[in-house]
């Protein structure tokens, strides 16, 4: 018997740009105790103070193209950021080839509606232009995974500052910094909510105001107990559900090609043929 297929997008869901919104920011007081529930301050005065105005001691060519991935939120089509299909090979447990299928792009949102407000403390220091996210499911669709993109207002020096906390802290390994998924209406991902969230990763970028974040789950909305990052759920004989299932390769194969698609739309136009 073949494998179910996924309910085809809307056709808004597959030809709108993604156009930018007033950003909304949490009050000041739920912030504060937030800080102090999470424990993070700001990175520093060079930090929160950095915007996206270059940075004179780089490389020209890397300075064009940190700009170029800044405005790729509302000048990249839809499909050119979240392509319609992802190919995954060698991507899943054991190196075996895998294929997603997007079946919703969220709406137009700010962060303060989509993320946890620990994880808006965390991104805090560099601050959100804009969050855009997508939700994919497999060729069996057995699985579901939300991916997401939070642009930033950060240069690259603020970025590697958060970059590094994040990586000393193991800040992208908490359970509750985990991000959260885009449940579609009438798709296999309509039960997608926080309680069936099984593995997911995040990645500060340096080389674009970028932190690409992935959320996975099962499809028939069951949930998880003890919810994996991909790094554990991928590790060699971990028996976990999320690991048996694969699941930290499906958050970590389409984090990783939805990453690739950004640099792709960022990098150095190109001439028309003479």
């Amino acid at each position: 018997m073949s494998a179910p297929q996924p309910p085809p997008e809307t056709p808004v869901e597959t030809t709108t740009r993604l156009r930018p919104v007033r950003a909304r920011h949490p009050a000041r007081a739920a912030g504060a105790a937030v800080c102090g529930v999470l424990g993070l301050g700001l990175i520093g005065g060079a930090v929160t103070g950095s915007w996206l105005t270059g940075d004179s001691a780089a490389e020209p060519a890397a300075v064009a193209g940190y700009e170029r991935a800044a405005s790729r939120w509302h000048s990249a089509p839809v499909d050119a950021l979240f392509p319609p299909t992802l190919t995954g090979d060698g991507a899943g447990p054991g190196g075996a080839d895998r294929a997603w299928t997007r079946v919703a792009v969220a709406p137009d949102n700010g962060c303060a509606a989509a993320l946890d407000p620990l994880l808006l403390t965390a991104l805090e220091p560099v601050g959100c232009t804009r969050l855009l996210r997508a939700t994919y499911t497999d060729a069996s669709s057995s699985s579901v995974t939300t991916v997401g993109m939070v642009f930033t207002k950060a240069d690259a020096t603020a970025m590697g500052a958060l970059r590094t906390r994040f990586a000393r802290e193991k800040l992208a390994d908490r359970t509750d910094l985990m991000p959260r998924p885009f449940a579609a209406k009438g798709t296999v991902a309509a039960g997608f909510g926080d309680k069936q969230r099984a593995s997911w990763t995040l990645s500060v970028l340096t080389d674009a105001p970028v932190v690409v974040f992935a959320v996975t789950g099962f499809a028939d909305g069951r949930t998880v107990a003890d919810p994996q990052p991909a790094g554990r759920a991928m590790t060699p004989g971990a028996t976990t559900a999320p690991a048996q299932a694969g699941l930290g390769h499906e958050a970590k194969g389409i984090a990783d090609r939805v990453e690739r698609a950004l640099r792709k739309t960022a990098g150095p136009p190109t001439e028309e043929p003479r």
